[in-house]
């Protein structure tokens, strides 16, 4: 039996990511019906939001689903507790230290997941007694790492070390990719991106529209001085480029990036002043389609890849 599968009741070893701007009930419940695991991306939502779509997100599905809560939020205490009044049995916690809430999370009865970039903070969301972790590589969208290990580096290094479930993130939208990083030791997979371009996600149509047209090179990861973030290049990326090369303050770069840029671009729409997160897997991804074909074509060729796999002889 797979880990994953037994560790949330699924039928695929398929995990949405929680993104902001994307990760509303209608594509975590899309994803749970289709056999994966949905999650709600908490870090976009203020806390009365955010209730509303967990309630919202019960009623369109009976299968489990769970919430993704950035950890450096200021009302974190309220998500945790709505998370908790609301029945949430599942949790993926992320830009944080894991011992925060995980003990207290796994006292009511939820089951805890971290995300991580890095081998050592896996080791340390070990030690925090979570339940499984997520690596993500640094071909990601959005927030991200600081030191830059791709996903194929970073999961045999995890799974070398820890003994608890292992997710494979980060430049992963097909069934060979899938595949790929299950061979490599990953019990499942997380899928950010390709649900991006899906017909249920909430984030704005144009954004979607340039996720399929985006390129190999047209992302890149910037502002590490803030907090590490893959984005499209666009004017409010160039305008940030532009910004380095003067050698720029903290502040500047704070003044810069100003407030609520993610909600500009992704989900209001504003392609040239937004910031648009999005992975390198981006220019794998042609077309915008609902959740339930995403999935059925990644199960297809995730089989279909282990059948060729299996006729090669070396």
């Amino acid at each position: 039996m797979n880990k994953i599968k037994e560790l949330f009741n699924i039928q695929y070893p398929i995990i949405q990511g929680g993104m902001i701007w994307a990760s509303g009930w209608k594509l975590a419940s899309a994803v749970s019906n289709s056999g994966g695991l949905g999650l709600i991306g908490a870090g976009s939502m203020y806390p009365d939001v955010l209730r509303e779509h967990i309630q919202k997100c019960k009623k369109a599905t009976n299968k489990p689903f769970g919430v993704n809560v950035p950890m450096l939020y200021p009302n974190i205490e309220e998500i945790i507790q709505i998370i908790i009044e609301e029945g949430v049995k599942i949790v993926f916690t992320s830009a944080g230290n894991p011992k925060t809430y995980t003990t207290y999370l796994k006292e009511q009865g939820i089951t805890v997941v971290h995300v991580v970039s890095s081998l050592k903070f896996a080791l340390k969301a070990q030690d925090a007694g979570v339940d499984a972790v997520v690596a993500e590589g640094f071909e990601a969208g959005g927030h991200n790492g600081r030191d830059e290990t791709t996903t194929l580096t970073l999961i045999p290094m995890v799974k070398e070390k820890i003994n608890i479930p292992l997710i494979a993130a980060g430049g992963i939208a097909t069934g060979a990719a899938m595949y790929a990083v299950m061979a490599l030791g990953a019990d499942a997979v997380q899928v950010g991106s390709r649900f991006v371009a899906s017909d249920e996600a909430s984030s704005h149509e144009d954004f979607k529209k340039m996720v399929v047209d985006a390129k190999e090179g047209d992302t890149h990861l910037t502002l590490k001085e803030l907090a590490p973030v893959r984005m499209l290049k666009n004017k409010f990326y160039q305008d940030v480029a532009e910004l380095y090369s003067k050698g720029p303050s903290l502040e500047e770069l704070k003044t810069l990036l100003g407030r609520a840029r993610a909600k500009r671009g992704m989900f209001e729409g504003d392609l040239e002043e937004g910031e648009l997160e999005i992975g390198q897997v981006s220019g794998l991804i042609h077309d915008i389609k609902p959740v339930a074909n995403i999935i059925e074509d990644m199960v297809a060729e995730f089989k279909a890849t282990h059948k060729q796999m299996n006729a090669f002889n070396l």
